[in-house]
């Protein structure tokens, strides 16, 4: 049995389907089973990483288990795990944990994966960078109208669809080597300015992008329900590569998972309805 905690969130409804149609057994915890659809063959259970009381029935016969890395509650998970007989814990983490500055994201990271790594539990950390489901948060902008306003918008990255995040954290689980530590990107470096004119694209119609001021910019991320903190850490960031250089690739999702990683366009076209309709 293979427990996936986050089963509703951007990587963990793939890690789920993918496991069902690996032939795995699927547990999926949740904090409100009425309120969610899960796969077919997927067994659901009342639970959640803040309610410790909760975990030693959900962990009960599971041998892996898929974990999501949430501010509270990872300790009384992991104090729970190992007399369940868990064999083996990938956590889903930040490739944050590597940089010079890890950050605000980056120390929220680092503090869950030294508990995973000081548990005594067999583990694997898997280290994406920025989700190519981040740029959601511009579809407000383009669906009323034209422009994507930011800032730096020839700072680079190389972001990844969360279907690669998973294929990488299913294979973790099925062929599991304890202390393995991936690094994720997507497979192309792509401005933003590149990445709003994929958008453009996809949609049939042109858009651009405009530089906003810094506080415009704080402004709208709180809007879309950033933290603050985390939007300080993504004015940095955009800042420190604002002279358009490359982003670093990462080959780790070929070599673990035998195909090439998606574009950025792949993401796009399945989430073109998002950004608006396609004009008449």
């Amino acid at each position: 049995m293979i427990l996936v905690t986050g089963a509703a969130g951007n990587v963990g409804t793939h890690v789920v389907r993918s496991l069902l149609e690996a032939g795995e057994k699927v547990r999926v915890m949740t904090r409100d089973p009425g309120q969610r659809s899960f796969p077919d063959g997927a067994e659901v259970v009342s639970g959640d990483l803040a309610r410790p009381e909760a975990l030693p029935a959900a962990l009960s016969g599971v041998e892996r288990a898929f974990l999501f890395p949430a501010a509270t509650g990872v300790d009384a998970f992991l104090d729970a795990a190992r007399p369940a007989g868990v064999q083996h814990v990938v956590l889903l983490s930040s490739s944050s944990v590597v940089a010079a500055t890890p950050g605000f994201l980056g120390e929220r990271h680092l503090r869950i994966e030294r508990a995973v790594a000081g548990s005594g539990l067999p583990y694997s950390f898997v280290r994406p960078g920025a989700f190519m489901t981040n740029d959601l948060a511009w579809a407000s902008q383009i669906r009323h109208g034209d422009v994507v306003r930011g800032i730096h918008g020839r700072a680079a990255s190389a972001p990844i669809d969360p279907r690669d995040i998973a294929a990488v954290a299913v294979r973790a689980l099925l062929d599991p080597h304890s202390g393995a530590e991936h690094v994720l990107t997507g497979p192309q470096s792509l401005s933003q300015i590149e990445r709003v004119q994929i958008i453009a694209g996809a949609i049939g119609r042109p858009l651009r992008f405009e530089e906003a001021t810094e506080e415009q910019y704080r402004e709208q991320m709180l809007r879309y329900g950033m933290p603050a903190p985390v939007i300080d850490q993504l004015v940095a960031g955009l800042g420190a590569v604002s002279d358009g250089r490359a982003a670093a690739i990462s080959p780790a999702v070929e070599q673990i998972t035998g195909r090439p990683a998606f574009t950025y366009a792949s993401w796009v076209a399945g989430h073109a309805a998002a950004f608006g309709p396609a004009p008449a």
